[in-house]
């Protein structure tokens, strides 16, 4: 059968939306880019925040659509949203036809499969959310680019007041090194010269399984590919930053000095709501200690403005705490209050006009640190993974060690040279933008 298979929300979501299409072509399906010619629809959701879950339920309306033709048989939805609101995509949406949750996506194929053969009955596959699928080790990047996500564990044991993950992904479960290392070798094999560790929280990896954090024997391990080039490390929760996994860090050459540490705030009183397990004085801390012991390490991290209970005053010492820190990366999401969490029940929720208006003024504080953050970096020789070209303007796109993809800058460079995505190149940075670089190719 042919089918069309919509991807939404996180990398995370990503790596499962990648097995979920592994597993369908193994069956022998054919996945296709036109959901007007599609057998079968599959929309994997994501219900994070209050904009992801619209982005989900718009998207299934729309997709829902098809199912009046004569080629639609099948409308798939999978992922959180559909273990989340299970019972309400069964009434409010009936063209959906098969519900897999969080857990399901080994069931896929046999979901379709019955769904073909029982049209009119909604089959739902909602497994236990603590229920750990095997991995698949062959399965292919969607990132369209020559960088993978390897998943090294699910689920979170830290039940932050603000997040529903928890109830939709369950407890903290590593996945087994030796599976990690099977999928890191293929999708190299395949490609990837950087693989990009996310997990909820990927700092506690294999503390359930080996009794011990092993982040840094797995970084080892990975290392140890030969065709892999950069290894880069997200979602590192500061408290758990131990001074083995900085070790590891500075010492592989491919690991990147770059880190992903979600902070959340800046006030004491608001982290304490939140849930969180540091202070403002702790986070200083970590982020010193990073600083000092690699000195050139790249620090991303997000925060939230317009937590219940907000206080201008608690605002305010979260744009000094912004300017204290000079973080090189920062992102904003304005509090979503999301049914059944412990912060949707707190009082003083704060208006979505003063929200936004909190996210707009962090970011411009951002923007004037980012951009003396670029400035630092002229006169600097730096190697680049060219990421594509812009032919209209005659340049190359390019990320330096300290940008993710999707969330972080780019260094715009013009060649003579016939340079193609995937290729490592040394560059000397001779201009900034506000969030992105200039490079020109050294002449050897």
């Amino acid at each position: 059968m042919n089918i069309y298979f919509v991807s939404l929300g996180c990398d995370k979501n990503l790596v499962d939306s990648e097995m979920m299409i592994a597993s369908l072509r193994k069956a022998g399906h054919q996945i296709i880019d036109d959901e007007a010619a599609a057998d079968v629809i599959v929309v994997n959701t994501c219900c994070f925040i209050g904009d992801a879950k619209e982005e989900s339920i718009n998207t299934l309306l729309e997709m829902a659509e098809y199912k009046g033709t004569a080629v639609c048989k099948l409308l798939v939805a999978a992922g959180c949203l559909a273990q989340r609101y299970h019972k309400e995509i069964k009434k409010e949406i009936p063209e959906v036809d098969v519900i897999v949750g969080t857990m399901g996506y080994e069931s896929l194929v046999d979901a379709i499969s019955r769904g073909m053969q029982e049209k009119g009955t909604v089959r739902e596959y909602l497994r236990d959310i603590n229920y750990l699928p095997q991995p698949l080790t062959d399965r292919e990047s969607m990132s369209g680019g020559y960088y993978a996500y390897l998943k090294i564990a699910e689920g979170c044991d830290k039940h932050c007041t603000y997040c529903v993950i928890p109830k939709v992904r369950g407890k903290y479960r590593s996945v087994p090194m030796n599976n990690l290392l099977a999928q890191a070798e293929h999708l190299v094999e395949c490609g990837a010269k950087e693989l990009i560790l996310v997990a909820q929280e990927t700092t506690l990896y294999g503390e359930d399984l080996y009794g011990r954090r092993s982040l840094p024997v797995l970084l080892k391990k990975l290392s140890a590919i030969e065709e892999l080039k950069w290894i880069r490390i997200l979602y590192c929760y500061p408290e758990e930053i131990t001074e083995e996994l900085v070790d590891a860090v500075r010492r592989l050459p491919k690991v990147c000095h770059y880190l992903d540490i979600p902070v959340q705030h800046g006030s004491d009183a608001v982290l304490k709501r939140m849930g969180r397990m540091t202070d403002r004085k702790e986070i200083a801390d970590t982020v010193g200690m990073l600083r000092k012991k690699i000195p050139d390490i790249a620090l991303r991290t997000t925060l939230i403005t317009g937590f219940p209970g907000e206080t201008e005053e608690e605002f305010g010492e979260l744009k000094e705490f912004v300017r204290q820190m000079k973080f090189d990366r920062l992102g904003v999401f304005t509090y979503s209050q999301e049914e059944g969490t412990p912060a949707a029940g707190m009082e003083g929720q704060v208006d979505e006009d003063v929200k936004e208006a909190r996210k707009n003024e962090i970011m411009e504080l951002q923007q004037e640190i980012a951009f003396e953050k670029c400035k630092s970096q002229v006169g600097r020789t730096l190697e680049v993974m060219i990421e594509g070209r812009l032919p209209e303007e005659g340049v190359y796109i390019a990320r330096t060690y300290m940008d993710a993809p999707d969330v972080d800058g780019y260094v715009f460079l013009e060649s003579d040279w016939n340079l193609m995505s995937g290729d490592f190149v040394t560059v000397n940075i001779v201009g900034a933008k506000e969030y992105d670089l200039i490079g020109e190719p050294v002449r050897e």
